[in-house]
C-alpha cells in the first residue's frame, strides 16, 4: 500500500487550454479531482459539451471527478473600447457612463455594465479596475455620468472587473442571467453549483430553491469574495454545503493585507460548520506562461493546506495556460509535500456538544478511536456522502475509505480532504455481508493489507440517507475478509 496519497483535492478550471485532444484526459490522470465551468465565459452549449468530455473521459481514466458550474454573478464591469484598449494617465479625468447607449471608449469614458452604479457612489469613493491595476477616484456624479481621476498610470482594455475600495455596492448575487443558468447546469447534472458575490444566507437559500425546482441535487457553494460576506460569514456558511475563499475580487474590495488572515478565518469557520472549503484565486498564476511555480506560488498552495482546506483550486493556469498539466502535477507535488508536514491535532473538546444526527455522533466517535489506536482507515458505508463529510471535519492521519452505490454522491465526496470515494453496492446485503464484502474489495484493491485495523461505519437500513448508527472495530483477515473485533 502506498504510504501517502494525496489528501488535498485539486480543481481545474476548463477551458481553450484543455479542449485540445487528449489533455482532459492526462488532466485527470495527473490528479483532477473536480473540474470548474465557468459560466462567465463561453455559451451553456460550449459547456454541456465541456461537461460531456469530462464524464467521457473520467470513464476512459477510471476515476471519479465532479462538475462544478461557477455562475457568472452580478460582475460590474467596464464595456467595450473602441480600439480595444487605452493608456490611463495619474492625475487625468476619466468618466464611467452608466447608460445603455454609453459610445464605444476613449480615453476620457467608457460606459460600464452596472447602470445603477452612481447611486451607490459618493465623492472620495475610490475604484479599483482590472484587480486593482487601474484605481480612480470619485470626484462627483452628474447623473449617469461619474466623474474620476486616474490615481496611477495604467492600462484598461475591454470588459475588465470593477469594485468599489471596501465593498458597498448594493447588486444583489443573483441576477436573471444566473438564475437561467442554473437550469443549465441542472440539466448537465453539475455536482456543485457556484454563487458568485453572494451577500448572505438568503442568496444561498435562493440558488438552491432555484436548483432543486429544475431536479438538481447539486451542493451549493458560497463564493466569499465581497466584503459584505465577511460581515455575514457565520450565516452564509450555515446556508452553504461548500465554501470558496474567492481571493481575486475579495482581495480587491478589502486590501491584499487583510487576505492570509481572512483565508484563515474564512477555512476555520468551514470547518467548525461541518463545510467542506476550497482555496482558489492565482495559485499558481506563474505557471500560465511558465513551466515551474514560483517559491512564493509553493508556499502559498503549502499554506493552504496546512490551514486546513479541503481543496485547492486552478483557473488561468488550467484554461488557458501554456502548461495545464504541469500546473496539476505541479500542485498535486505541493499538496503532497505540505501534507507530509501538517501535525493533526484533533481538538475533541471544541467539538459540538450538541448533535442532532446519529451519523455525526458515530462520525466523532470514529475519529476519536482512529487517534487513539492503531487503526489503519475507516471504512464509511454512505448514501449521501454526510457520514464522510462529518467524519473528514476532523483532521487525522487516518484515510476514509466512502462506499456509496450513488455516482452523484461520490462524486461530491471527491471534493472532500482526506475522502476516497469508491463504487460499492450493498442493497440485499446483511450489515455483516457488507462488512465482509466491502474490507475485501478494498484488500483485492490494495487499500488495506492483512492485519490492518480498522474501523467500519454502517447503518442498520444501509440504503437510507443519514441512517448510519453503527461503529464497528474490524481487522482484515489473511484472506482479506474482515474479522470482528468488536461493536460499539
Amino acid at each position: 500500500m502506498s504510504e501517502h496519497r494525496r489528501r488535498t483535492r485539486i480543481l481545474a478550471t476548463l477551458g481553450p487550454a484543455t479542449d485540445a485532444p487528449g489533455v482532459l484526459d492526462a488532466l485527470l490522470r495527473a490528479g483532477v479531482d473536480v473540474v470548474r465551468l465557468n459560466f462567465s465565459h463561453g455559451d451553456p452549449a460550449s459547456q454541456l459539451a465541456r461537461a460531456q468530455a469530462v464524464r467521457d473521459a473520467a470513464a476512459r481514466v477510471g476515476v471519479e471527478v465532479g462538475i462544478l458550474a461557477d455562475l457568472p454573478g452580478p460582475k460590474i464591469r467596464v464595456e467595450t473600447f473602441a480600439e480595444g484598449r487605452v493608456v490611463l494617465r495619474a492625475g487625468a479625468r476619466f468618466d464611467l457612463l452608466a447608460s445603455d447607449d454609453a459610445p464605444p471608449g476613449d480615453e476620457t469614458q467608457v460606459g460600464v455594465s452596472y447602470l445603477a452604479l452612481p447611486q451607490d457612489l459618493r465623492p472620495g469613493d475610490v475604484l479599483l479596475l482590472d484587480d486593482g491595476v487601474v484605481q480612480l477616484t470619485v470626484e462627483r456624479i452628474e447623473g449617469q455620468r461619474i466623474v474620476t481621476s486616474v490615481i496611477n498610470d495604467s492600462v484598461l482594455s475591454n470588459r475588465k472587473g470593477l469594485n468599489r475600495l471596501g465593498g458597498g455596492l448594493s447588486l444583489g448575487a443573483l441576477t436573471d442571467r444566473d438564475r437561467e443558468l442554473i437550469g443549465v447546469a441542472a440539466g448537465m447534472g453539475a455536482d456543485f453549483i457556484a454563487v458568485s458575490f453572494c451577500r448572505n444566507a438568503a442568496d444561498m437559500e435562493e440558488a438552491r430553491t432555484i436548483a432543486r425546482s429544475h431536479g438538481s441535487h447539486a451542493a451549493l457553494v458560497s463564493k466569499i469574495e465581497r466584503a459584505e460576506a465577511i460581515e455575514n460569514l457565520e450565516e452564509i456558511v450555515e446556508a452553504s454545503d461548500v465554501v470558496m475563499v474567492a481571493r481575486g475580487d475579495l482581495g480587491v474590495e478589502i486590501g491584499d493585507a487583510e487576505l492570509p488572515g481572512l483565508q484563515k478565518k474564512i477555512i476555520r469557520e468551514s470547518l467548525a460548520q461541518n463545510r467542506v472549503v476550497i482555496t482558489a484565486t492565482q495559485m499558481l498564476q506563474s505557471m500560465v506562461d511558465s513551466p515551474i511555480p514560483t517559491r512564493a506560488e509553493v508556499l502559498d498552495v503549502a499554506n493552504a493546506v496546512i490551514d486546513g482546506t479541503d481543496a485547492v483550486m486552478l483557473s488561468a493556469e488550467s484554461a488557458a495556460g501554456n502548461y495545464p498539466v504541469r500546473a496539476v502535477e505541479a500542485m498535486a507535488r505541493i499538496c503532497i509535500g505540505a501534507e507530509k508536514q501538517f501535525e493533526a491535532d484533533i481538538d475533541f473538546g471544541k467539538a459540538t456538544r450538541d448533535m442532532q444526527r446519529a451519523d455525526q455522533a458515530i462520525a466523532m466517535a470514529a475519529m476519536f478511536l482512529s487517534e487513539h489506536m492503531a487503526v489503519r482507515a475507516i471504512v464509511a458505508m454512505t448514501e449521501s456522502g454526510g457520514t464522510a463529510r462529518f467524519l473528514s471535519r476532523f483532521r487525522s492521519s487516518v484515510p476514509i475509505y466512502a462506499l456509496s452505490r450513488h455516482d452523484g454522491s461520490r462524486r461530491q465526496m471527491a471534493l472532500m480532504r482526506d475522502v476516497f470515494p469508491i463504487d460499492f453496492d450493498s442493497r440485499g446485503l446483511a450489515t455483516r455481508e457488507a462488512a465482509r464484502d466491502a474490507v475485501q474489495a478494498l484488500h483485492r484493491a490494495g487499500l488495506l493489507d492483512a492485519g490492518d485495523h480498522i474501523m467500519f461505519t454502517s447503518g442498520d437500513h444501509m440504503e437510507h440517507r443519514g441512517a448510519t448508527n453503527t461503529l464497528r472495530l474490524l481487522k482484515v483477515g489473511e484472506d482479506g475478509r474482515a474479522e470482528g473485533l468488536g461493536e460499539l
